[in-house]
């Protein structure tokens, strides 16, 4: 099925500003039915969850609810769906946990293509247990991550590899099936941040074959917030810090102090819109996602070329990496331009399309673009043509002034 791009827009009050967002892998805007849902939860009667009066239990639905809907998103089990104040929050709690198990010798791998969310939380976990961290390098032409540069680390000493879904910096996709295949057969766990992935494709965790997948709700329509899924039997296993009285229960052991319900209301919201974005009103709620987000992923795509091709287009554009598979987000430089002047000069022209190493630090330096980076424009359901022509003259006129 398409997707009805009016339909869609119309849903956005942000768009009404008439500003052109590129800035999706930052953090979309939202539509008005999930801002709805957090306002209704914030003023429906709440109270921490229970089974007594009916703000305790009205709390308690809108938590299940949540859980309910990450794993119809994802195609994980809700009792395994962790909520935590952000993604990076929630990576540094299951990196303790887990590096409680590690000792001097062992081994973790990281790559260079990863948001720094997903290597700092598990550099400094590996060093405070005396383990060894192995890098896996991405190709600075392309921006592939080969499955070999990740697998040939591997050793009987693995204890973890963290590998990204997509790089929010340069939009590549890894091949996560063989990556995690390779680790199962050592015994090595697998971290995915699926932050950046989970917008645009849709996420099958189950086949996918991660141990732990994580990403933040913000990021698809949603409120801020972070997501992490794995088997429950798995978090049975893991013993995060707590205080004395919190629960030892699965999932609630790893979510410190007292869910914002309102938020968890604005997840569901999210997922559901999601469902509906491109899909029938009949069958599950798991189906629909995915068949919209496969509209989503073919519209994006086809944006994606256009915008590629109009940069390629313009003298002085350099476009860093082509990857096969890749998320719609492009980096790209202008000759006699800082990043930093490139998008101030979109933004005179309300075009949103920021600059910098987005904390994806170590991919920034291993192309040798620093702590400055680049430009980056990101792709989002709301995107339009119109968008994508705005971008292109804005470029334009930065390389004729």
């Amino acid at each position: 099925m398409d997707l009805d791009i009016d339909r869609v827009r119309e849903t956005f009050p942000a768009l009404d500003q008439g500003v052109a967002y590129f800035d999706g892998p930052g953090g979309s805007q939202v539509p008005k039915q999930v801002a709805d849902a957090v306002a209704t939860t914030l003023t429906s009667g709440i109270a921490n969850r229970g089974s007594v009066t009916a703000a305790e239990r009205r709390a308690d639905a809108v938590v299940l609810g949540a859980r309910a809907a990450v794993a119809d998103l994802l195609g994980a089990d809700p009792g395994g769906v962790v909520f935590g104040r952000s993604m990076t929050q929630l990576t540094y709690d299951v990196s303790r946990a887990v590096a409680k198990e590690w000792g001097t010798g062992d081994e973790v791998v990281v790559t260079r293509l990863d948001h720094d969310a997903n290597i700092r939380p598990w550099v400094q976990a590996a060093e405070h247990a005396g383990a060894l961290v192995r890098w896996a390098d991405f190709d600075r032409d392309t921006a592939e991550l080969p499955v070999d540069a990740v697998t040939a680390l591997l050793s009987q000493r693995t204890r973890l590899v963290a590998v990204t879904g997509a790089s929010n910096l340069l939009g590549t996709r890894p091949d996560l099936q063989p990556i995690v295949a390779a680790a199962h057969d050592i015994g090595a766990l697998v971290y995915v941040d699926g932050v950046h992935l989970t917008p645009h494709a849709p996420v099958d965790v189950a086949t996918m074959g991660a141990d732990f997948y994580a990403c933040s709700p913000y990021k698809f329509f949603g409120p801020h917030l972070g997501v992490l899924v794995a088997e429950p039997h798995l978090l049975e296993r893991l013993h995060p810090d707590k205080l004395l009285p919190a629960t030892d229960a699965v999932p609630e052991r790893f979510e410190t102090g007292t869910l914002p319900y309102e938020l968890l209301a604005g997840v569901t919201a999210a997922v559901d819109f999601i469902a509906g974005l491109a899909s029938p009103a009949d069958g599950s709620r798991r189906d629909r996602v995915v068949a919209s987000m496969a509209a989503v992923e073919e519209y994006e795509d086809r944006l994606m070329g256009r915008l590629a091709s109009g940069l390629k287009a313009i003298e002085g554009v350099t476009l860093h990496g082509r990857p096969d598979r890749r998320t719609p987000t492009l980096l790209f430089s202008v000759q006699g331009a800082s990043p930093g002047e490139v998008h101030e000069s979109l933004a005179t022209r309300g075009v949103n399309a920021p600059s910098g190493s987005f904390y994806a630090l170590e991919a920034a330096r291993w192309l040798g673009l620093g702590a400055a980076g680049a430009v980056r424009a990101g792709m989002a359901p709301y995107t339009n043509d119109d968008d994508i022509d705005r971008l292109l003259e804005g470029v334009a006129m930065v390389t004729t002034r």
